[in-house]
């Protein structure tokens, strides 16, 4: 990981977490190659959980499929993710997953890449645009609070062919009926999906 990046999840999650409140925590992609967001997150108040496709350093639970997660769902107050993204073939269906697994109120704090040389982990597929996060937020239904992205380069020559975009999502409270209409759309999109794959 870049210290870019790491330095833009501390900005959001200082920003936008609470430190005295109880948060349930998952960490998308949270494998350790070089470096990891879990000392921002040591919060004992806060309860941290890795999450990635292979067991290894800082992962608690290991996905058999990105597009299909073992947790419950709204049972995350936060999940981050980091340098992830860019390596998800269909990184709209683990999308609805994350939107999937939030409480209501919940925060999504996202960081993908806007440039930066190929890195194959096991693919390197996108690279992410403001524009791109606004879509995904109303893919999802969420709201977006931030989004910003690397235009210039950061000053730790180490960051400087990286450039991030960094985005707070929150998902509002729905009412029943929003949350049956979420509901339905999110199953047609998944049953559309395996047909097309």
């Amino acid at each position: 990981m870049h210290i870019s990046s790491y330095d833009h999840m501390k900005r959001v999650a200082e920003k936008y977490l609470n430190a005295d409140e109880k948060l349930t925590i998952y960490d998308l992609g949270s494998y350790d190659v070089n470096g990891s967001y879990k000392p921002i997150f040591d919060n004992p108040n806060w309860e941290y959980t890795g999450i990635d496709l292979e067991a290894g350093p800082n992962v608690d639970i290991v996905l058999k499929n990105p597009y299909r997660w073992p947790l419950p769902s709204n049972s995350a107050d936060v999940i981050i993710s980091g340098q992830a993204f860019e390596h998800i073939e269909f990184f709209w269906e683990t999308w609805m997953e994350m939107e999937r697994a939030l409480k209501p109120g919940g925060r999504i704090l996202l960081i993908a890449p806007s440039r930066g040389p190929e890195h194959r982990y096991p693919q390197d597929c996108w690279r992410f645009y403001p524009d791109g996060y606004h879509a995904l937020a109303k893919f999802g239904g969420l709201g977006l609070d931030e989004v910003t992205t690397d235009w210039e380069p950061h000053e730790a020559e180490c960051s400087h062919a990286w450039g991030d975009t960094v985005g707070v999502f929150h998902k509002p409270h729905r009412r029943l009926r929003g949350r049956i209409k979420r509901k339905v759309l999110m199953s047609l999109r998944r049953l559309l999906f395996r047909l097309s794959v």
